[in-house]
């Protein structure tokens, strides 16, 4: 009998995709918060013109490759649904509990991957161009992302039938992205003035306001990835909730006990760390396994940030010390704190991972952050070659936002500093 659609599991899979669009936009502000008052509509802009870039890209040929039938060796998807062929209101995309519309589970999966890409922009924050990066947005989506995708969350993709285990992005989403983003800094190079000028968010609320909105939709995209609405949800949806407040927790007492006292920054921070390293392991961990991961991920990722300056990278907003990091973290304790793995309303118990599942984790994290550092180096080069990807110095030291969308954030200035306006200067 063909599977029907379930209309609890569907109306769960429509709120969540909504909370998962919603990301990008809570990711814009943010970042926004976090960069200089010269660059603040810049970096907005970035993460939002993903959004038309990548969905483009994913109904053409995206989506198809990602989820379609293997084409051969669990590397990607066939061509049988480009442009959405074969797929219409009545065809379901199957669940343990029935099924979804297949619409509908390709407008999740697209969110994920708009988000995605949006994640790589911070590392670059200050100094790219915005042309460059419109050109880059859609050609990473289909060239890393989209092969990531068919690997580890496709039905034959080779590292799900090797047994890597990634519930909702951490190989996929936060390595990717991670490991993406230190490929794009090593391309553009150093802001000016990085390691001498302090370059302090000049927003903290916005920083505030834009983790208090991930969070709100990282349950969308951690619970939405079960498919239906049960007790598997729930429990992800706990899992999301605790390693949050642990990650807060676990970087505010990093600061106060290396530096004397905790910040808001800190806070926001925690937070991201601790849902980044929840998300490959939601499906995976008991609550005190999230409480672990959680407290792992905010105190490991704390001490990660200071690395681009010892190594003398640039990744403007902590890119790599927060999701790459954070990402990692989570994807390796599957294999040490696995209690359960929840897939669509199955439970299959692991019992503490061990050794194999380790080993397993470790494949998929090495795999996939080759080839995503590879490919988006070998990429940025080619965009910066032909049409260029760093703005100049004169205008990265007047400011972005003038020199590229002649507007800026603020019509006063900011701490007594007057903006340009058009025709001076």
């Amino acid at each position: 009998m063909p599977p029907t659609i379930d209309p609890a599991a569907t109306a769960w899979l429509l709120v969540s995709t909504a909370l998962v669009l919603l990301m990008t936009p809570a990711l814009a502000i943010f970042y926004g918060g976090m960069v200089r008052s010269t660059g603040v509509l810049n970096m907005l802009m970035m993460s939002f013109i993903s959004i038309p870039l990548v969905t483009v890209v994913w109904l053409v040929l995206g989506y198809s490759l990602a989820f379609g039938a293997d084409a051969g060796g669990g590397l990607i998807g066939d061509l049988a649904h480009a442009g959405m062929a074969g797929i219409d209101p009545g065809t379901v995309h199957e669940t343990s509990h029935g099924g979804v519309p297949e619409l509908l589970f390709a407008t999740f999966q697209l969110t994920f991957a708009v988000l995605t890409v949006a994640l790589v922009s911070g590392a670059i924050a200050d100094r790219a161009k915005f042309s460059g990066w419109m050109v880059f947005v859609p050609l990473w989506a289909l060239v890393v992302y989209v092969p990531i995708a068919h690997w580890v969350w496709g039905p034959d993709g080779w590292l799900m039938s090797f047994g890597a285990l990634d519930y909702a992005g951490g190989l996929v989403v936060e390595i990717a992205s991670g490991s993406s983003a230190l490929a794009l800094a090593l391309v553009l190079g150093p802001r000016v003035g990085f390691k001498i000028d302090a370059m302090r968010p000049h927003n903290l609320p916005f920083v505030l306001l834009g983790a208090g909105l991930l969070w709100f939709g990282w349950f969308g995209f951690n619970a939405g990835s079960a498919l239906a609405a049960d007790g598997i949800a729930a429990a992800i949806f706990l899992n999301t909730l605790v390693a949050g407040c642990l990650g807060m927790l676990g970087w505010l007492a990093v600061e106060q006990v290396r530096d004397g006292r905790p910040t808001t920054f800190g806070a926001a921070s925690g937070v991201v760390a601790g849902l980044v390293a929840i998300t490959p392991s939601c499906g995976s961990v008991n609550t005190l396994g999230a409480v672990a991961v959680g407290l792992a991920a905010g105190v490991t990722c704390s001490f990660a940030v200071g690395w681009k300056h010892k190594a003398g990278y640039d990744d403007s907003l902590d890119v790599v010390g927060v999701h790459f990091v954070g990402g990692v973290v989570g994807t390796l304790l599957i294999g040490l704190l696995a209690h359960r793995v929840m897939t669509g309303g199955v439970e299959g118990l692991l019992f503490g991972g061990g050794a194999a599942q380790l080993g397993k984790q470790v494949v998929g994290v090495l795999a996939v952050a080759t080839y995503a550092f590879g490919v988006t180096y070998a990429l940025g080069t080619a965009v910066a070659k032909v049409i260029g990807f760093r703005v100049s110095r004169e205008d990265e030291t007047a400011g972005i936002d003038f020199a590229l969308h002649a507007e800026t954030a603020y019509a006063e200035g900011v701490h007594g500093h007057s903006p340009r306006r058009l025709g001076e200067g």
